[in-house]
């Protein structure tokens, strides 16, 4: 795993042994970040459930003015934190080592977004709870793009009635992105 952009490019990533993570693979992380690519430089990226830093850290990279990372295993958090001085990015990253809807609440008032990323673990629905908190937050701007990764077969049914629109569907062999936005009005 590495970057594959920017002022990074080429550096190796740590990320954690096991499988609690399941780092994206470069070839999907290119594809992505081709497609955000008009949206990165200068922007606040939110990287949720950030495993090993590597959405983050690639935006950075790619010219993200700044980057919180929200990750609540120990080990994973500890390989974020490596992985943010190791590519020299301390000034334009912080590190939150707590649960998700709390990081969220703990963020209003000091931060909005441009880019929000959530990678939550496959199957347990964690998207659904996460899209509703942020609803709610004062951390979205009225165009903030939320890109959701999932499983193939994740249920999306309730997007649209949560207050949310789908911008863009990308689907991989087993997984895919979500591209969304709040609502406007």
């Amino acid at each position: 795993m590495r970057i594959i952009a920017g002022t990074a490019r080429s550096l190796p990533l740590k990320t954690i042994d096991g499988m609690d993570t399941r780092p994206t693979t470069d070839r999907i992380k290119e594809t992505l970040f081709n497609m955000l690519q008009p949206d990165i430089p200068g922007c606040y990226f939110l990287d949720l459930f950030a495993g090993s830093g590597q959405m983050g850290l690639e935006a950075v990279s790619r010219g993200a003015s700044y980057a919180v990372f929200v990750e609540n295993a120990k080990k994973a958090a500890a390989c974020i934190e490596d992985n943010i001085h190791f590519t020299k990015f301390e000034d334009r990253c912080k590190l939150m080592q707590m649960d998700v809807t709390a990081a969220i609440r703990s963020l209003e008032g000091k931060y909005t977004f441009d880019i929000i990323f959530l990678d939550p673990p496959y199957k347990k629905e964690l998207e659904k709870d996460v899209l509703l908190s942020l609803r709610q937050s004062s951390i979205l701007k009225g165009n903030t793009k939320i890109i959701v990764e999932a499983a193939l077969k994740t249920d999306f049914s309730y997007i649209e009635e949560m207050g949310y629109e789908i911008l863009k569907e990308k689907t991989y062999k087993t997984n895919m992105h979500l591209f969304l936005r709040k609502k406007n009005g």
